[in-house]
């Protein structure tokens, strides 16, 4: 196990005098804290003896229920027998590598992915195959092209996972259309989906969240949700959706993991979700996050130089950013903290420690004037970069 490139920045970003491009913290200030407050107490007193016992692995009946009414919002008719409550949707990942992935697996992912599923299949022992995306997501054609590949030299793939909305780190969504071909193009391959998804209902740009893969495969598709970006991350609640078989599994590798979760955590987040405006908070938080994220790209428009290109993502947390040729993200990284501005570096999100020419950009926590002053501080250290690179002479590329 190695720590992820975004933990390894927690130190350094954390710094007053550093605007963070890195973390996707949310912003939990804009909650209403006082009502939630208010909420705990009166749970404490209510249902105490509760709240404050053991539970069970699979999760607290009335959240599952809870959870199935918002995976309606995407499309999802679901059953709370078949959700099963994790501590956020990491844990769910995890016990999902657990279930299925012996040393020497293959799982195959997008290229780039989420840096701690790595991590997670890292200390699976499994290898991960990723498959490229443009601006629609990944290929189906390429997908099925790897399918067929490792097929061919023995290691068929286990699982294809995926963050097919807003994803993490790309900021992209995976197309309708191209949402049932994939589907097919495992289907055909007998590869189990996983759907990471704990960015769907923070949308910007639509009227309503993405139909879910899910909603679609109800059998080939295992789900995971999360309320760490919707409500609050301190509070520890994701689930999982699976199929009847897959959740059996899932939930006996709960209970050897850690017996049961947080009661309370789950009570007062199905009591949150029956007592309050969800939707309206939810609303907030998407009008806070696009005021963000249009900052970010705003800035980016006014400030960066020429050859830097970047996503436009229509909800979510992240832009992902690519440097022109010959300028390294990683190696740069220390020069951009000398600068008091922090980023993740593109190759923590590849397997093979690829994405050197990229990096992901967070808008998600700090303030639209310190997202500009951020991304002027790194505007200004791509050109060092730049200008350093052309006076050096050195080719796309070359060591220095």
């Amino acid at each position: 196990m190695v720590a992820s490139e975004v933990r390894a920045l927690f130190a350094v970003a954390s710094r007053p005098e550093i605007v963070s491009l890195a973390g996707g913290m949310p912003n939990v200030d804009a909650l209403p804290l006082e009502t939630l407050g208010e909420l705990m107490a009166e749970l404490t007193r209510e249902r105490g003896g509760t709240a404050l016992q053991y539970g069970s692995a699979q999760g607290d009946p009335g959240l599952r229920e809870s959870v199935c009414g918002v995976m309606s919002l995407e499309g999802i008719d679901a059953h709370p027998d078949d959700v099963v409550v994790t501590v956020g949707s990491q844990q769910a990942l995890d016990l999902i590598a657990r279930v299925f992935l012996d040393p020497g697996d293959t799982v195959v992912a997008e290229g780039p992915t989420y840096v701690t599923a790595l991590g997670v299949f890292a200390a699976c022992q499994a290898r991960v195959a990723q498959v490229a995306m443009d601006e629609e997501g990944v290929d189906p054609g390429a997908l099925a092209e790897t399918f067929g590949r490792l097929a061919a030299e023995g290691r068929p793939a286990k699982l294809f996972y995926t963050v097919p909305t807003f994803q993490n780190p790309a900021g992209v969504t995976l197309s309708a259309e191209r949402r049932a071909a994939v589907l097919e193009v495992c289907r055909r391959a007998g590869v189990l989906v996983v759907e990471d998804n704990p960015y769907g209902l923070l949308h910007y740009d639509q009227g309503e969240p993405m139909r879910a893969l899910r909603a679609d495969d109800p059998a080939g598709v295992v789900y995971l949700g999360s309320f760490s970006k919707t409500l609050a991350p301190g509070l520890r609640v994701g689930w999982a959706l699976a199929p009847s078989a897959v959740r059996d599994k899932l939930v006996l590798a709960a209970e050897s993991a850690m017996l049961s979760h947080s009661v309370f955590s789950q009570l007062v987040v199905d009591r949150y979700l029956r007592t309050q405006p969800w939707a309206e908070q939810l609303k907030e938080f998407r009008e806070m996050y696009r005021e963000r994220r249009d900052a970010m790209l705003g800035a980016l428009a006014a400030h960066m130089p020429r050859g830097v290109r970047w996503t436009s993502p229509g909800g979510g947390f992240f832009v992902w950013a690519s440097l022109p040729e010959g300028l390294d993200s990683k190696a740069m990284l220390p020069r951009a903290v000398g600068a008091r501005v922090a980023y993740v570096p593109g190759t923590g999100f590849y397997a093979d420690g690829g994405g050197r020419s990229h990096l992901r950009l967070s808008f998600c926590y700090p303030p639209t004037e310190r997202i500009e002053e951020g991304v002027q501080r790194l505007a200004s250290v791509i050109g060092e970069e730049l200008t350093l690179r052309d006076t050096l002479g050195l080719s796309p590329g070359a060591e220095r």
